[in-house]
């Protein structure tokens, strides 16, 4: 059994420093692995994610984080990944990481994705250039997401788990409005999930949304937005069975 703790849209700054760090140094006892799902800065600056670095630095588990639409916002992303990269969170974006855990072998595959809404009323590849490359991003982040989750299944990956900040499913967005539905989360990171196979999705930045959702091909998918779940993390039980149960356990 793995334990993973999961939490995004943490969204800190100078004044949080040390807010979560109490409950982080509990993880040891807790969990195997630390997965960050995107937001985790309030304006994407270096010095919001050295705010972060402190927070994690050191922690008796493997972190693992994707970015979000915020620490893109200061459009220093590649600074803001290095700063996490120092404090050793291994920061994916279109690839995969594989973590020792409860004496298995768990691969991870992060992208941040993005909008362009789901299936039955989502943006297409049509029209003017900026609403095809608005979907052909989004696609991007999709086939990278698919490629890294295949990839994992080939260095012999027990469990696989795909981690975003955008939603692949729509069930966690339950509470959003559906006016905002297509710039919170896009079917194509689903699809990929689906084809390639995960035992388990974890994504953020539904902060009214709901926690619980599975893609078509029944693969479980957890939203651990903050404003979501409550709390520094909360903790699922991966059984290696594909049946994607994941019970809640330990949760901080």
């Amino acid at each position: 059994m793995i334990r993973v703790a999961a939490v995004g849209d943490i969204h800190m700054g100078p004044d949080s420093q040390g807010a979560l760090r109490p409950a982080f140094e509990t993880l040891g006892d807790c969990a195997d692995l630390l997965l960050l799902a995107g937001d985790l800065t309030r304006h994407g600056t270096p010095e919001e994610a050295r705010v972060v670095a402190r927070e994690v630095a050191g922690l008796p588990v493997p972190v693992v984080a994707v970015l979000g639409n915020h620490d893109h916002h200061d459009e220093r992303p590649e600074e803001v990944t290095a700063v996490l990269r120092e404090a050793g969170v291994r920061v994916l974006e279109g690839e995969g990481t594989v973590v020792e855990a409860g004496g298995r072998r768990v691969g991870v595959a992060g992208t941040k994705g993005f909008g362009g809404g789901f299936a039955g009323r989502s943006g297409g590849e049509f029209g003017e250039p900026l609403m095809k490359e608005f979907i052909r991003y989004t696609r991007r982040c999709a086939d990278g997401l698919r490629t890294s989750l295949e990839e994992l299944a080939g260095r012999g990956c027990e469990e696989r788990i795909a981690l975003t900040h955008f939603a692949p499913v729509p069930d966690t967005l339950a509470g959003e409005p559906l006016e905002i539905y297509p710039f919170l989360g896009s079917y194509l990171l689903a699809e990929a999930i689906d084809a390639a196979g995960a035992d388990l999705a974890v994504h953020g930045h539904a902060h009214a949304g709901t926690e619980h959702g599975m893609t078509s091909g029944g693969v479980p998918v957890r939203n651990v937005a903050q404003p979501v779940i409550r709390k520094a993390f909360h903790v699922y039980h991966l059984h290696g069975d594909r049946s994607g149960e994941t019970a809640s356990a330990g949760s901080r």
